[in-house]
Parts: structure tokens; C-alpha cells; sequence
């Protein structure tokens, strides 16, 4: 199992300390670095950066947001990133959620399944340097009628297959995932649970593909906060903010998909408890409302040793890479938290 890192959203209060964390990142060994976008920085730029002040490292987009871009630039961006990283990119997608596909693109957030299918064959046709042409219920290339024709990518990607990643949570999007891609990334995992909530849908999707999970890059992000053992329950406490949001706020009553995932893990009536309160204004109460067991399990918390065991239970489930969100309010925490990433993988046996 290799470990990951991510730097989440720039902007978030740790500019000025991520490239340092990701250099760090880079010395020790982890095989990726991931950046995030929603509706404040965008991935592409904050890649480009980390690529430039790093050396072995892969970046990687976790994720581009299907409803930002026209799938001919997510390519063309891909292959630019690739040659300027000397081949160290990874394509990761989205379809975001209705709210910001919506409120802040403008794009109806409906068929999301078939729109990702399309949007990652257009992709793939345009990364491989094919004359770019498509007809679907969704984008149809070149436009009938008019002076456009088919065209090819310029740009040689430094590689001839640039991994590509898919954000998925549903049952339904796990399997098309892995169906079509390359690896899946997944947030919330419990090692307890991940067969039940993820692996056996990967699995069936790349079945229908004639192929096994032998290659299939299995991704979640887990946040770290190292510390001592008996003081776990504190460590958990500083995360209920987090899960609270997603649980709760991330979508709307009818669509949220933390929630409904927190609901396939056995807490149906705790989520439903959490987004009632965060909806209604009381976040507090919808932070303290989460179970410690829920964090607990979708974290690595404490001690290297326990944090150790923990990775072996992610391996164990399937996980391929784990990507680490390493807490701290200082650089000295998170870098701490980041090597205590790399002994624990170590201890555990699986470096």
C-alpha cells in the first residue's frame, strides 16, 4: 500500500505552509499529492505549482470538477500537466454536488452517471491524440451544421495513458467507476465497512469489464492527527466539525451523498439527527450529535502503533493508496503528522 497526500483547498488558512508540506511529502517517499477545488481555488493552478517546487512526487486532481469544464480542456489540461511534471499527473474527476454544479456553473446537475461516462470517453479520445469526434446525449463534437471539424490534441503527454480517477460514493457511481477508470476516490472510509459501502460495487463494475481489481487504484482520503492514545477521544472531537459538515450541510436534504453513505455504514439515525440540526442552523449541535465511532473509523488517530494497525486494516480491505490529510495548527504538527504517516506504514509492514 502506498500513501498519498492532500492538500485539500487553497485558501483554506494553510497557504503559506502546503508547498512546504508537500515537499515534505516528496522527501519521504509518498507516492502522490493531491489538490482539491470547489468554488474557491482550482486545482489546475495549485498542481502546476506543487509540480514545480517538487521532484518525484505525482500531483494529482482530487478532483477537476466535471461541470467546470468542457471535457476537450480537462484534456487538454491533463496532457499539459503531464509534460510539465515530467509524467506525473493523475486525472482525477467529479461531478461536484447540485448545489455548486448549479448555483455556481450554471449546469443542471441531472444524469450525472451518463455524463460522466461521456465526459471520460471525450477525455480519453482527446488524451490519445484521435481526431476529436463524439455524439451523445451530451455533447456532441464537432456541432452539426457548422464550420467545426475534427481536431487533435498539439500537446504530447509525456505518457500515453495518464491514470485516470473518478469521486465516487453511490453504489451506482462506484460501479461505473470501476468500469472506466483507472482508480476510484473515495472519502469517509471505514476499513470495517469498505466492502460493503465500496470495493464490492468497484469490483462488480470492473466485471463488467472483463477485468479484476489487480491495477485498480483504490484511493480514500483519511485524515491524521497523531497524539497519545488515551487521548483519542479528544483527537476524534476535533474532527466533528468536519464530518458534520459533510454529513449534514454537503447537499441538500434529498441529495447528500456523505449522508447517505453515513446511513449505508449503520448510522441511519444518527445522519438523519446530524443534517436535521446542521440545516436548521445549529452546527454545534449537529458536531456533537456525530457518533465518536463514526470518526473514529474514518480516521487515523493516536498513537504510530495504533495508527499502524489502522493501515492494516485498510490494506487488508483493498485500499491501494492511502491518501493522508494530516491535521495539526501548525507546520511542525502536520509535517510530524506526515512522518508519522511514513513510520507507521513502515511498523505496519507495508512500505
Amino acid at each position: 500500500m502506498q500513501l498519498g497526500i492532500n492538500l485539500g483547498y487553497w485558501g483554506a488558512g494553510m497557504d503559506g505552509d502546503n508547498l512546504a508540506v508537500a515537499q515534505e511529502a516528496d522527501r519521504l517517499g509518498y507516492a502522490v499529492c493531491w489538490a482539491a477545488e470547489a468554488y474557491g481555488s482550482d486545482a489546475a493552478t495549485v498542481l502546476s505549482w506543487v509540480a514545480a517546487k517538487t521532484e518525484r512526487i505525482d500531483v494529482g486532481s482530487a478532483i477537476f470538477q466535471i461541470p467546470a469544464r468542457q471535457p476537450a480542456m480537462t484534456a487538454m489540461t491533463a496532457a499539459t500537466l503531464d509534460s510539465l511534471s515530467g509524467g506525473r499527473f493523475r486525472l482525477g474527476l467529479g461531478v461536484s454536488g447540485p448545489q455548486v454544479s448549479e448555483g455556481w456553473y450554471g449546469v443542471k446537475f441531472d444524469k450525472p452517471l451518463s455524463r460522466t461516462r461521456e465526459y471520460v470517453e471525450i477525455v480519453r479520445k482527446a488524451m490519445s491524440r484521435e481526431r476529436l469526434s463524439h455524439d451523445g446525449e451530451h455533447w456532441t463534437l464537432p456541432l452539426p451544421g457548422g464550420p467545426g471539424k475534427p481536431i487533435k490534441l498539439t500537446v504530447h503527454p509525456t505518457r500515453e495513458h495518464i491514470p485516470l480517477y473518478i469521486a465516487a460514493i453511490g453504489p451506482k457511481n462506484l460501479e461505473q467507476t470501476g468500469e472506466i477508470a483507472d482508480g476510484a476516490l473515495l472519502i469517509f472510509p471505514s476499513a470495517e465497512h469498505l466492502e460493503d459501502t465500496a470495493i464490492k460495487y468497484l469490483r462488480a463494475g470492473r466485471e463488467k469489464a472483463g477485468k479484476t481489481l489487480d491495477g485498480f487504484d483504490v484511493c480514500p482520503t483519511v485524515p491524521l492527527a497523531l497524539g497519545d492514545d488515551k487521548d483519542v477521544t479528544a483527537l476524534a472531537d476535533t474532527f466533528r466539525p468536519y464530518t458534520a459538515l459533510y454529513v449534514g450541510g454537503m447537499g441538500s436534504r434529498k441529495q447528500n451523498f456523505y449522508n447517505q453513505l453515513a446511513q449505508r455504514m449503520g448510522y441511519e439515525k444518527e445522519a438523519a439527527e446530524i443534517q436535521d440540526k446542521y440545516l436548521s442552523g445549529d452546527k454545534q449541535g449537529a458536531a456533537a450529535a456525530v457518533p465518536h465511532d463514526l470518526i473514529d473509523s474514518t480516521t487515523l488517530l493516536g498513537s504510530v502503533d495504533r495508527i499502524a494497525d489502522r493501515m492494516k486494516a485498510y490494506a487488508a480491505a483493498g485500499v491501494t493508496t492511502l491518501t493522508l490529510a494530516p491535521a495539526g495548527f501548525t507546520l511542525d504538527e502536520r509535517l510530524a503528522s506526515l512522518r508519522a504517516g511514513t513510520e507507521a506504514l513502515e511498523r505496519a509492514g507495508l512500505a
